[in-house]
Parts: structure tokens; C-alpha cells; sequence
């Protein structure tokens, strides 16, 4: 290989067959020159082979097998979130560069040892954080920083969904299912991609389901160390929203599809104020293929993650006060979400 060539694409396995992989995470790998999805893995050999076939790659039976692959650099994990610590750590231990669904970790504890696993051996840990890659926000944050609105006071966001299909994993308590963990992980997100970690929860609740065993909603309010307030708001049972607003002293910031905006649209950013509104159009963007292209450079040695794992970490670490907030609460209903394998230790 020449110089003018540059490197090799990273070559990743699959591990898991999730929705998520075969809609948006493998056409983005297969799309960003920097990745080479090379083999799909599942317990079960007809799914491995169905999302392998449909992208040109191997069908590996076993998740095992494929951390023992020579024929891989990294993996993209895409197993239910209660087993997403698990396999992170056997990836790593293996050897390879993870790209991991979100929540990456459930608890502090478990983030915390797979951030040291990670710096340990060397290798790149990477929450599939894609939202935080969408060129909008960062047009917001410099609509902040310009002054546009006067000084930011309030932050409210929102991603709730309708009600999914009784059967769905989201409803699973054993696999770490629940609205907070993972709906609830936008909002918490926007609160610190917009203004940095340093958030404090001031108040929480849970909506919770004795018969799933599982929260399906709730509201967290966060207190900023620059003194911005936080209302943030996620649920499985709601009209779809994916939106967030910036109240300053002298305006408003509206993006109204913030999380999830397919990359063919156009997002707009609304700003208003004393004077009348503006709405800015943001080109159309795949957050999906940005996420795969930065971890391909921080393989490569050449793109900047750490931040990226610290933003991680803070979410976890923030989901985690949350817990502690609805567990002392005095309303009962309020108490931890399902999935969570040390639910016991809260008292």
C-alpha cells in the first residue's frame, strides 16, 4: 500500500443482529470508505446468515467465534443492552476495537471498568453516540455562544415514542429494558452535548410497570454548574417527539428533529426572539456514517475519542443519579427500572 492510499478499512464484525444493525448501523459501515464489515455473528445460524447475505459478509454462528476471528480488527456490538458490558469486555480482552450500542454500560461500575479495560489494552471503546455527530447542534451551540438568545437559562427535551409490540426486548427487565435507559438516554445526552457534564439532578420520576417490570417514562430535572435548568422528558407510550428548546434571556433555540433525523432530510433550526423568527436549514446528514468514520480514525490512530467515551461515561454516571433520586423518593411507584441486575442495592 502506498502512502497515498492510506490505511486499510477496519475490518468489523457484527455481533448481534438487532433492528438497528441491518437498518442504519451496517449500510453507514458499508457506506463510510474507512470500514469493512466483514462478517455478521448470531447464536442462531438462519439470522447470522440472512444480515450476512444481505451485506456481502460471513455468517459466523456464535459470538465467541467471531472475537476469535483473525480476519477482524473491531466489532460493532449489537446484542440487548444488559449484555452490552459482557461482550464489550470479551471484545476487548480479545483484542479488538469495539463500536458498542448504546447504553454501553448500565451502571457506573460496569462503564467505568470497560473506559479502564479500554485504556488498558489500548484500544478504542466507542458508544454509537450518533446524534452528537449531527451538524445541528453544533449550529445551536454557536448560536449560544453568539448571543443570539441572551443568556441560556432553560433547556427542555424530549424522545418519547409509541408503544412498541408487547414482545418487544425494550419491555425485557432480565436484559436491562426500560424508557430510562433507553429513550431516556437523548435527552440526558443533550443536556451534556449542549452544556457540558456538569449537571446535578434536582428531582426525578419513573413511570413504572409492575406487570413488565420496567419504566415506561419519565421526567428528570437537572441543575447545571453555569445555572441553567434542565426538563427532560422520555417515554414508551407517548405521540412521537425528538425535539429539544434553548429559553435564553432574550429567546428561543428549537431543533424539532433532534435525535433521530433520517440522513435524506433537512433538519431546521428555529430561533426566535424580540425581533420575529428565523429558521436555518441544516443539509441533510448521516449521523450514522459520521459515527463509523470517527471510529475508523481513532482505530487508525488519527481521530480524537476520548471525549467522546468521557460524554459516555457522564450519561452513564447521570442515569445512574437518577436511580438514586427515584429510589429515595417517597412515592413508591417511583422505584428503579427494570433491568438492572442490582435493583436489591437500593435502599
Amino acid at each position: 500500500m502506498s502512502p497515498s492510499e492510506g490505511p486499510a478499512p477496519v475490518r468489523v464484525g457484527v455481533l448481534g443482529c438487532a433492528d438497528i444493525a441491518r437498518k442504519r448501523t451496517l449500510p453507514a459501515l458499508v457506506a463510510c470508505p474507512g470500514t469493512e464489515p466483514v462478517a455478521v455473528a448470531s447464536r442462531t445460524p438462519a439470522k447470522a446468515g440472512a444480515l450476512a447475505a444481505e451485506f456481502g459478509c460471513r455468517p459466523v454462528v456464535g459470538y465467541e467465534k467471531l472475537l476469535a476471528d483473525d480476519g477482524i480488527d473491531a466489532v460493532y456490538i449489537a446484542v440487548p443492552a444488559g449484555l452490552h458490558a459482557e461482550w464489550c469486555a470479551k471484545a476487548l480482552a480479545a483484542g479488538r476495537h469495539v463500536l458498542v450500542e448504546k447504553p454501553f454500560a448500565v451502571d457506573t461500575a460496569e462503564a467505568t471498568a470497560l473506559a479502564d479495560l479500554a485504556g488498558a489494552r489500548g484500544l478504542v471503546l466507542m458508544e454509537n453516540r450518533m446524534f452528537a455527530r449531527h451538524p445541528q447542534h453544533a449550529l445551536v451551540r454557536s448560536l449560544i455562544d453568539a448571543g443570539e438568545i441572551g443568556a441560556p437559562k432553560v433547556l427542555t427535551a424530549a424522545m418519547v415514542i409509541p408503544p412498541r409490540a408487547p414482545d418487544d426486548i425494550r419491555y425485557r427487565r432480565d436484559l436491562a429494558g426500560g424508557a430510562l435507559l433507553d429513550v431516556g438516554f437523548y435527552p440526558i445526552g443533550a443536556a451534556i452535548l449542549l452544556f457540558g457534564p456538569d449537571w446535578d439532578v434536582v428531582g426525578a420520576v419513573l413511570d413504572h410497570d409492575d406487570r413488565l417490570g420496567v419504566d415506561t417514562g419519565g421526567t428528570i430535572l437537572l441543575r447545571s454548574a453555569g445555572g441553567v435548568s434542565a426538563q427532560l422528558t422520555f417515554g414508551f407510550d407517548h405521540y412521537y417527539r425528538a425535539a429539544y428548546q434553548v429559553w435564553g434571556s432574550a429567546g428561543t433555540i428549537t431543533a424539532e428533529r433532534a435525535f433521530t433525523p433520517p440522513p435524506t432530510l433537512s433538519p431546521t433550526v428555529r430561533v426566535e426572539g424580540p425581533g420575529g423568527h428565523t429558521e436555518l436549514s441544516v443539509p441533510p446528514f448521516d449521523q450514522f456514517r459520521a459515527v463509523a468514520a470517527d471510529f475508523a480514525a481513532a482505530v487508525h490512530g488519527d481521530g480524537e475519542w476520548a471525549g467522546h467515551l468521557a460524554a459516555s461515561l457522564r450519561g452513564v454516571v447521570l442515569t445512574d443519579a437518577v436511580l438514586t433520586w427515584t429510589s429515595h423518593a417517597p412515592t413508591a411507584a417511583t422505584a428503579s427500572p427494570g433491568g438492572r441486575k442490582d435493583d436489591h442495592r437500593r435502599t
